[in-house]
């Protein structure tokens, strides 16, 4: 038996009317499929249950959003955003998000699941745009004496090959591939911010902005914290309830070692992940 039903049950049917709640969902980490150096991305796959679970907490009033990502997977902040939106219309629930120190390019994409958006002065935001980055090894390889060898079907199934020189074809075919999600990424932009949105030259460029340089641009609705912000919303009784990813079956374990062993391709794709994530904060002073 719940609270509220004893209380009502001793008051004769008279209950005072409840507080307001408010889900909060961190988004923290750089947005991959895969865990990143912090021991944790984002992805749709870990997000969708802490999701749902926001969604369905009684006397909800909002659902917070608490960004700190520089980005990551177009894929996985689509679908991310797309949830949210799916479920905050159902609901009837509005969603503000609210940035940290950085919620730019996928992490801006997760800001626009948000009705609103807030941030600090310091923030950084924006980076409307889309980056591909990796390693090329040929000369390394050529080094040691060893021999790519890729045989393939169809001209363009072995593009940008890590290890062999870059072609001409690949990196054009690469960028109207980007310049495909680019559009797509704006469009989005001017649907959620409608006319609150003022364009400049900077905005689409893959710029960046302090949360005041933001706010002048429409890419947010005010400077302002979580706490301060509901509360002006919601009243001093608003009641805050973190939503939690739950820790992943056998993380514990594969801290400690006793995880299935490791192949050295393997340490090597990792280490160079964690390269390239740390490359994505470092953009951003972070």
């Amino acid at each position: 038996m719940s609270l509220r039903t004893l209380l009502h049950r001793l008051t004769g049917g008279y209950l005072p009317p409840a507080s307001p709640v408010v889900a909060v969902l961190r988004l923290d980490g750089i947005i991959a499929t895969r865990g990143g150096m912090r021991g944790k991305s984002l992805s749709m796959a870990g997000l969708a249950e802490p999701i749902e679970r926001a969604f369905r907490l009684p006397d909800l009033a909002a659902v917070a959003l608490l960004i700190n990502s520089p980005g990551g997977s177009p894929v996985q902040s689509a679908l991310i955003e797309r949830r949210i939106r799916q479920l905050a219309a159902e609901k009837n629930i509005p969603v503000l998000a609210f940035a940290e120190d950085v919620a730019a390019s996928g992490g801006y994409w997760l800001a626009l699941a948000a009705d609103e958006i807030y941030a600090q002065d310091a923030s950084i935001l924006g980076s409307i745009g889309v980056v591909s980055a990796g390693f090329g090894f040929p000369d390394l390889i050529r080094r040691f004496g060893i021999e790519r060898r890729v045989h393939t079907a169809g001209t363009g199934k072995a593009m940008l090959d890590p290890f062999r020189t870059e072609e001409p074809d690949d990196i054009e075919r690469l960028k109207a591939l980007q310049l495909d999600i680019h559009e797509s990424f704006k469009d989005l932009v001017r649907s959620r911010r409608g006319a609150r949105l003022k364009e400049d030259d900077e905005i689409f460029t893959g710029a960046v902005f302090t949360g005041r340089q933001a706010l002048a641009r429409g890419l947010i609705d005010g400077i302002g914290d979580l706490r301060q912000v509901l509360r002006e919303r919601f009243g001093k009784r608003v009641r805050f309830r973190l939503v939690a990813e739950r820790p992943r079956r056998g993380f514990g374990l594969r801290r400690l070692g006793f995880a299935s062993q490791t192949s050295p391709i393997d340490l090597v794709t990792d280490a160079l992940g964690a390269l390239e994530e740390r490359a994505i904060w470092a953009r951003f002073g972070l």
